[in-house]
This record gives structure tokens, sequence and C-alpha cells, in this order.
């Protein structure tokens, strides 16, 4: 009996770090009752320019700016549209300029810093979070916030802002329209009433989403990585290694961006602060770590920022601790204490590690925080898609449907460069990110639970670009995969495998879900990682009608049946066609079929007639008979229950039994094209795919001159080229 190979843990469901706040709004509706997440309880290298605008057609901020009226955002308005899609809110925003919310606004004041963020009315305290960890870092921070811009120099109300989205860097432009409720900002703010950078920074990050309600709820990672197009490493701090300080303090040291937070499985207790002033289920950044002389003893130290800009830890090293007195003056300088309810605070070490339970650490590159050298990394970036009924087949639990998933060869050519490693090792890191949910919220769209597997390739496959089938997967076991598959946008891990070949294989948790995802793989040395069947082809000559043998007593039976359908003239038009085919197929009560369309049988003489008449003759329609019986005996083949229609997963075997070798892009449309919405193939969908699939091939080879798989079409042969399928 043949093994499979399930996935060795359950699924796992990440809590996002909300941000009720700290003080209830009178206006609370029952949507935020249900849903939290807000302070104040209203509502729950350096980049070139030239990168794609989001939003804005054909212009750039630069021609934008040229103008002298000031800005207003046609793609991202400033209406209710840019605010909620879920609920109309009770109370009216009012959208106003900085000009005319204060007096003297500036764009940043001092320097942008971390105290600059406080969180307003919105539920996105992991997107201030990881504003608070970019802000240690200027050269990332100037790549995301371009420094050029004010509201004193050539002051056009538009401002623009530059995020990493799924292996590009883009360019968003947004007016400076922001929503007021008494004057006062309603989300994001300064702790300087005329300083707006964090304001505008949140506005734009709103527009790549769709509104500002797409950012309620989230994990630090994802807007760590969209400021930096790093790759994140997750900690369960209980499990954490021994040494996990030195590695933060080499996270701060090489400029990552640091988040944490405290997990409950409890909905209540989201946003609920604790005794000791911690708040359950918030995300909170990491903004230093520093080891002080105390009482004789050498004590570690981590500082935290809660991005509501208040509420702090009040236990040891809090701002009012009272043996900050047994602290040396020029230690407390170091440390810049000062008393003051600003959301920063110190606390030790083994307070950090009692009570945090989730630590998340985004690495500008994939060099592992355990090691004291920085290496140059090898990446590739691979883009897929799941399919309904095609390529998304769930996890190994589904063995029937895992192995049509997307499938991507790694090829890792030299092994390390460790003198002290005894083993012929490669180093790499596999990252999986799925795209586009947080956009798609209004639409439905939730976090998939995603994983990865990886499998080494036979050595006599090696090369062999073709796509595993189910059999390989139910007798070769992974040689690595994801720790768990959970519903967080990016699972990433790190491996140690041999140079060989590898197939990794993304999915979701379970079959049947539709999403897009990107990929990718970081290697100390070269790796070749590309999406398998790539190519298009068929694999025999493609016969043309018009031959015949010396005719045998079936066929002139076969004969004398055309002759009574066609008539005198010996052809059939396509309305005849219809006809025997369907009365031919009514008489298999095997197969389910609605019958073939008009539209079907002019398809198959356009396939079939080699003379330009419109009608099939004779041989013609014996040709088009035989291949009709040859794909039917495929079709029974694959319908195992008898049910007379095949899964659409299957359909990819079919197509390759009858001769045909397809890219992924290919298979998906198939599906979407002949598939019913319970995933299954009628026959006569069977058959009409089919007949596409040969008119283009040989449509195609009529047009390839040179035999070189390259085809050059005037509109007149590309108008030829559509007719023939």
């Amino acid at each position: 009996m043949p093994t499979v190979i399930s996935p060795s843990v359950a699924p796992r469901t990440a809590a996002e770090p909300r941000s009720p706040g700290p003080v209830p709004h009178p206006a609370q509706s029952k949507a935020t009752e249900a849903g939290g997440g807000n302070p104040s309880g209203i509502y729950s290298a350096i980049i070139s320019r030239n990168f794609p605008i989001i939003g804005v057609k054909e212009k750039t901020f630069e021609q934008l700016h040229e103008k002298k009226v000031l800005y207003v955002d046609p793609e991202f308005p400033p209406d209710e549209t840019s605010l909620f899609y879920s609920q109309k809110f009770p109370i009216q925003f009012v959208w106003k300029r900085p000009p005319e919310i204060c007096e003297n606004p500036r764009f940043i004041i001092g320097g942008a810093n971390r105290t600059d963020i406080c969180q307003g009315d919105l539920g996105d305290c992991w997107f201030l979070a990881a504003i608070a960890c970019l802000t240690l870092n200027q050269r990332l921070l100037f790549r995301v916030i371009p420094h050029d811009q004010s509201f004193i120099e050539n002051y056009a109300g538009i401002f623009h802002f530059q995020f990493w989205r799924y292996g590009e860097w883009v360019d968003v432009i947004i007016d400076d329209c922001l929503p007021t409720y008494n004057n006062q900002l309603v989300f994001t703010k300064s702790n300087h009433r005329n300083e707006f950078w964090s304001a505008l920074l949140e506005k734009a990050y709103a527009k790549l989403h769709g509104s500002y309600e797409a950012l309620k709820g989230g994990n630090t990672t994802e807007a760590m990585e969209d400021f930096t197009g790093g790759v994140t490493e997750f900690f369960e701090i209980r499990d954490a290694p021994s040494d996990m300080y030195k590695i933060m303090k080499k996270a701060i040291e090489r400029g990552s961006l640091m988040g944490c937070s405290i997990d409950t499985i409890v909905p209540f207790q989201y946003e609920t602060r604790m005794a000791c002033g911690l708040v359950r289920g918030h995300a909170y950044s990491v903004t230093g770590l520093e080891e002080v002389l105390f009482k004789g003893e050498k004590v570690k130290l981590v500082r935290l920022r809660n991005p509501w800009g208040q509420v702090e830890w009040n236990g040891a090293w809090s701002d009012g601790w009272k043996d900050w007195s047994f602290v040396d003056k020029d230690e407390k300088a170091h440390l810049q204490h000062q008393v003051t309810e600003d959301g920063e605070f110190w606390m030790s070490y083994e307070d950090f590690i009692y009570h945090f339970t989730k630590l998340e650490i985004c690495n500008l590159t994939a060099d592992a925080l355990e090691s004291d050298k920085l290496q140059t990394w090898t990446v590739s970036v691979n883009e897929g898609r799941w399919v309904r009924g095609c390529s998304a087949g769930g996890c190994r639990n589904f063995p029937d449907t895992f192995w049509t998933n997307p499938q991507y060869r790694l090829k890792l050519l030299e092994e390390d460069d460790d003198p002290d490693d005894s083993e012929v090792i490669c180093s790499f890191l596999v990252a999986l990110m799925q795209k586009n949910r947080r956009k798609d919220r209004k639409l439905g769209a939730n976090l998939f639970t995603i994983g990865f597997a990886i499998y080494e390739v036979p050595k006599e496959m090696h090369g062999n670009k073709q796509h595993l089938q189910k059999d390989f997967f139910l007798y070769n076991a992974s040689k690595a995969r994801s720790k768990t598959y959970i519903n967080m946008r990016e699972v990433s891990q790190r491996f140690r495998l041999p140079p060989s070949e590898y197939v990794i294989v993304p999915s979701t948790y379970e079959p049947h879900q539709e999403g897009e995802f990107i990929l990718r793989v970081f290697s100390e040395k070269r790796n070749l990682s590309e999406e398998v069947e790539n190519t298009i082809s068929v694999d025999r000559p493609l016969p043309q009608p018009g031959s015949s043998d010396q005719e045998s007593e079936q066929q002139q039976q076969f004969r004398n049946i055309f002759k009574q359908i066609a008539g005198d003239d010996m052809e059939i038009c396509a309305d005849e066609l219809k006809k025997v085919l369907n009365t031919v197929v009514n008489k298999h009560k095997d197969l389910k079929t609605h019958g073939f369309t008009l539209e079907s049988c002019r398809s198959m003489i356009a396939l079939m007639d080699t003379d330009g008449s419109g009608k099939l003759n004779l041989q013609e329609f014996h040709h088009l008979w035989n291949k009709i019986k040859a794909w039917q005996k495929i079709f029974k083949h694959y319908d195992t229950d008898q049910s007379g229609t095949i899964n659409s997963y299957e359909m990819r075997n079919a197509v390759n039994d009858a001769g045909f070798h397809l890219n992924n892009q290919l298979y998906d449309i198939i599906t979407m094209r002949y598939a019913d919405k319970h995933m299954n193939i009628d026959f006569d969908s069977f058959i009409c795919c089919f007949v596409r699939l040969e008119g283009m091939f040989r449509a195609f080879h009529a047009f390839d001159k040179d035999g070189d798989g390259i085809i050059k079409l005037n509109v007149l042969e590309w108008l030829q080229l559509t007719m023939y399928a």
C-alpha cells in the first residue's frame, strides 16, 4: 500500500494584534464593539523614482506636482469610499488639509522618530509598530518617505511614499486631505500637532490596500516587509534558543526591524490591559537593547514602544520604577531615561521573555542572526497562483489533489563555504507569501492557511521539467517542510540540505482555494529556482485528413450512413454534424452531456475542413470521428466513478495522454473555461477543449515556417489563427 505523507502539524490560526485603546468613546457602534481595535473606541539602497505608480494613470509624482492647483486624488478621494467598506459610520468626518487644521504645518519636525507616531481611531497598531521600528534606520526610512517634501516650498497638496510590493517597489501618490473630527485628526497623529508625515504615510498605506478599514488588524511583519523588501523569521519566545538576547542584539545592529506581542486565544481579551500595564493581543515595537550595571551586576534590558503613545509597563525598569536611584547617572543618560507617558519603556530581558509570547524579526537580507558574518545572498522570485479545480490542491492530507499544486524546481548548485562544517550542505531560506488578501477584504477575502513541502527529485529525473505526478508524492516523503500551515501573509523557514535538485510545492491547507502568491528562495550560494512545465508542445505529428486506405466492410457501412445524413452532395454542414453527433452520443448512457452546440460543431468543421468548403466530406468526417473515439477512450479512462464526467484535476493528465503538453497557465484557462461549478467536465466540453487544442497546434505549425517555435503574424494572419481555434 502506498504511504500518504501528511502534515505533521495541524493548521494554526495566527492571532492578529489589534488596537482598541484605553478610553472608550461614547459614539462606539455595535460593529465596533464586536471588532475592537482603536484607542478611543471610534473604530475597532536608495530607490529611483521611476517605479510603477499605484492608482495614478500615466502620471509621475513630478508631473502631478507641477500643476498650480491643489491636488485631489481621483483614485483615493476624500470621501467615505476611502474610509470604510463594511459599514456606514455614525459620525461625519470632515476631510481637511494640514493648513486648514493648524498654523505652520510641517511635514517633519526635527527628524522623523518613533515619538511622532500616536495611534488614532483605527485598529492598525501592527502598522504603527512597524513604523516605529523603521524610524531607527534612517536609510530605510527615507527610502519609504522621500524627504524632499514640504508644506512650504512648492506646496501643491500632493505627497508620495514608496513601498515594496510583491517583488517590486511602487510609488504611492496621495493628496493631503485627512479625515478629522472637531478639527482633530481621527487616525494616526504626531505628538506635535503641526507635524504630518506619519498621518500621510498611513493614508498612503491605506490607499495601497483600498481603504483605511483594510488596515484593521494585522501582523507587524507584513508592514515591515512592505517597508524593506526583507524576509521575516518568527520566534515563539517560550521555545526560543538560549542565545535569543544575542540574536535580538545582532538584529538591532544589522538594521533589522523587530516586533513582539502577547498572544491570547480568548477573543474578548484582545487589547485588554493587564495589571502590569502590558496589553494582550497588541503589537509592540522593539526599539533597543542594552546591558547596564545595576548593584554590581550586569542586567540585560529591552526597550519597547506601545503605538498608542501611552499605556506602559509598570514593573521593574519602567519609567517610574523606584530603583532608578541606584542606577549610575551616566547609565541613565545613556538609556535616555525620562518619566513621560509616551508609550516607550524599558523592561528586563527576563520580564520580556516571561510576558511576551511572539517575536518577529524582519531581516534586510537572509543572513542568519546566529552567525557573526554578513554574506551576499542569491534570491530567486517566482510568481504563481492556485486555481480552483486545477492547481489548488491543498496540503499533503489530500493526496488525490496535492500533486496538482504549482511545483518549483530548486537546483542547489554549490555547497556553503563553512570550513567548520563536515557535511556538504547548502543553506537556503524559503518564503511563501500570499498576495492581495488584505486589499480584497471588501470582497470577502481572508488570509488562507498556507505552507509548503520540499521533495528531492530522483537523479534520473534531474533536468526533466515535467510536473511530478500523484504516485511520486504517494511513495516519497518530503525532505523538508514549513513547520506549520498558518493563516499569515507569509510563511518562511530556513533549511540546510545537500546539493541536489528539489521541488518545492506551495499550497493552501484546504483544496479548492484560489489565490495568488510569490515564492522567494534565498541561498548563500548560487541556486536556480523555476516553475516546472513552462514549455508547450505536442509530442506527435499532427495528422492531416484526406488519406484513405482500401475500404473495409466497416468503412463501407460508415459511407452508407454518412450518405444518408449528407445527401447527394456527400458533405455535411455544422447543423447536420450537430444532429449526427448528438444522436450517437445520446446512445451512450455512460456519458453525461447536454449535447454539442452549433458553435462547437463549427469549430470541428474549421479543424477538419481542408478544402475550405465550410463543410465536411466523407474523409474529413471519418477523420473527425476517429479522433472523437480516441478522445472518448481517454475520457472513460479518467471517469473512474462512471459519473459521465471527469474531475477537473484529472484534466491535466487527460490532456497529456492526448499528446498535448501545456504550461500551468493554459491548464488554469482550460479549467476556468470548461469546468462547471462543481469542478467537473462533461463529455461535450471535454471534446470541445481537445478540438480547440488540436486546431491551435495545427494553425501554429502552419505559421511556424522556420520550425523554431516562434511565429510572427500580421493582422490578417492573426485573424486566421484565431479562426482556426
